[in-house]
């Protein structure tokens, strides 16, 4: 009994975090921006970044000291995961990247939390060598998705959000020449939307294949696969934006409120991956675990997302019946999937 109430406990963290991963992340890039309504790209995503060091690095390392666990550091281990990590980094800043050129977290992380476990169960699959065991169920799930997808996007509504007032020191603040403008609509910025939006998707979905490859390297440690994925997330989130930011330069700055929400939203994912850890080690196996946990993410994600821009007149009954198709096709995707040695493992 003691059990099933941290396994569902430990699900509903990871359910509640990853939801509000989303709408607290964009309140960081326009918190830090000093251009109003035009969200800042490189700071939220190093506060990202230190906020995975804290929690993916410092917390684990404690636990490994006081409490160990089995398992050992393993050269092969290090890479897979180092290089789990390197794709979760990129799917975090596809999310950004993908609120920068305009979109919203009400559509953006339903499609990504569709799409990553779809991409996520095919690699499985296919590191598995079970490509041939692929049912017609799994494929009708896989079709929901892409269906689905398409309706949330062109059924979400497009009423403008309602971003803070810029403060006396943004408005007196100039702009750095080289930043450029805030992305105008159209088009092509449909399309940057688009591209980081599958950004996300690709990553986050290879995710958990190639850290499972590193946790198994390291005879199914838990916590030394963690502090890679850190590690990745430092220099990839922290590192390289910190030389880019002198080099070209960007309309924001650290303001408090801005990077608090930012480094929120980074506590947010790294909090939900521990959430998934814990779950597996109360006995929750993926094959319900994961459709419950991307079953419901999107769905808290949407609903803080329309309340915060005040927009449930602007909601149609398509967006909700394509957010419904999102979430049903990955749950049948992920629990119909071959099921090969190579388990699917999450992604924040």
């Amino acid at each position: 009994m003691r059990n099933s109430l941290l396994l569902f406990a430990a699900i509903a963290l990871t359910v509640l975090c990853w939801g509000m991963y989303g709408p607290t992340l964009q309140a960081g890039q326009l918190g830090m921006s000093t251009i109003a309504g035009a969200p800042a790209r490189l700071r939220p995503f190093v506060c990202v970044g230190f906020a995975y060091f804290l929690i993916g690095v410092i917390v684990p390392s404690l636990w490994l000291h006081f409490r160990g666990e089995k398992g050992e550091w393993t050269i092969s281990g290090l890479i897979w995961s180092l290089a789990g990590g390197a794709l979760g980094a990129l799917g975090a800043l596809g999310i950004i990247l993908a609120f920068t050129f305009g979109g919203s977290p009400i559509y953006v992380m339903p499609l990504v939390f569709g799409g990553a476990p779809v991409v996520n169960a095919f690699l499985t699959i296919f590191l598995a060598g079970r490509m041939n065991e692929i049912g017609s169920m799994f494929l009708a799930g896989l079709v929901i998705v892409i269906l689905g997808a398409v309706v949330v996007l062109m059924a979400a509504p497009h009423g403008a959000p309602h971003p803070p007032a810029a403060t006396a020191e943004a408005q007196a603040t100039p702009a750095p020449a080289s930043t450029p403008a805030p992305a105008k609509g159209g088009i092509g910025t449909w399309m940057l939307q688009v591209l980081s939006i599958a950004l996300a998707i690709a990553s986050w979905g290879a995710y958990g294949p190639v850290l499972h490859k590193g946790q198994a390297a390291m005879h199914h440690s838990r916590m030394r696969p963690l502090i890679c994925v850190g590690l990745a997330y430092f220099v990839i989130a922290v590192i390289v934006p910190y030389f880019f930011l002198g080099e070209m330069g960007e309309a924001s700055t650290y303001r408090s409120l801005g990077t608090l929400w930012s480094l929120l939203g980074g506590a947010f994912g790294a909090i939900g991956a521990l959430g998934i850890i814990l779950a597996f080690n109360s006995g929750g196996k993926p094959v319900f675990v994961m459709p419950l946990v991307f079953g419901g993410a999107p769905v808290i994600n949407t609903l803080v997302s329309i309340a915060k821009t005040h927009q449930w007149n602007n909601v149609s009954p398509f967006f909700w019946a394509g957010l419904i198709l999102v979430v049903a096709g990955a749950a049948m995707v992920l629990v119909l999937a071959p099921r090969g040695d190579a388990g699917v493992v999450a992604k924040t």
